[in-house]
């Protein structure tokens, strides 16, 4: 029976912006490990830019366990993964048949390539946009780079998305431990800071913080 790990992530700025949702990606997933004789050992939720893959945690030990217990990492949709050819690429090679993306027929290095230069190029082409858009900002005289000099809507804007953020991350850490059933708070702990969760102020989960966690509506 084939073992995979499967890999969700929704970007920075809310998985509405992601142009793929957490339950989407899992009922592609689920559709995809569902025509073979297979089995979902564990599900990684990360919410990150698709930009880097340094700061995520999850997908690291995810990567490490494949390679480890012969586990397959799958995503439902290659942008997912990230949206950098190299950084695809990397782990490509780490993994080999190891991989799989389920918006994909085969994952060779010609049709590899062509998805991940797909992905890269849209992720190109927003940040051109958003660019243009800030340097006609700026030829109207707009002040702009520093939160000093944004007006109060934008900095409105942006406290709230940084709010809605750690909100999101609340509720996965908080899906995450309702699944615990039976475990100590220290082990429930250990697991969360195994999988990348952190606390509300960025810190490693203990008891007292998993208990907390637990009480929150």
């Amino acid at each position: 029976m084939k073992k995979y790990i499967s890999y969700l992530r929704v970007s920075t700025k809310g998985q509405e912006k992601s142009g793929l949702g957490l339950e989407a990606q899992r009922a592609i997933i689920k559709h995809y490990t569902g025509l073979e004789e297979s089995i979902i050992v564990r599900e990684v939720i990360e919410a990150e830019s698709g930009r880097d893959i340094s700061n995520r945690p999850g997908l690291t030990k995810a990567i490490q366990e494949c390679e480890s217990f012969g586990y397959t990492l799958i995503v439902a949709k290659l942008d997912r993964l990230s949206r950098n050819v190299e950084h695809i690429f990397r782990i490509h090679n780490r993994l080999g048949d190891l991989f799989r993306s389920c918006d994909l027929p085969t994952t060779d290095s010609l049709t590899l390539s062509i998805f991940a230069g797909l992905a890269q190029r849209e992720r190109e082409i927003i940040s051109i946009r958003t660019k243009q858009a800030l340097a006609a900002k700026k030829a109207k005289g707009e002040q702009l780079g520093t939160l000093k000099n944004l007006n109060r809507e934008g900095r409105i804007a942006g406290n709230k998305t940084i709010k809605e953020k750690a909100i999101f991350k609340n509720r996965m850490a908080k899906s995450f431990v309702n699944k615990c059933q039976g475990m100590t708070l220290e082990a429930i702990a250990t697991e969360l800071n195994n999988n990348g969760f952190r606390t509300s102020q960025g810190k490693l989960f203990h008891k007292t913080t998993v208990m907390r966690l637990k009480q929150t509506n």
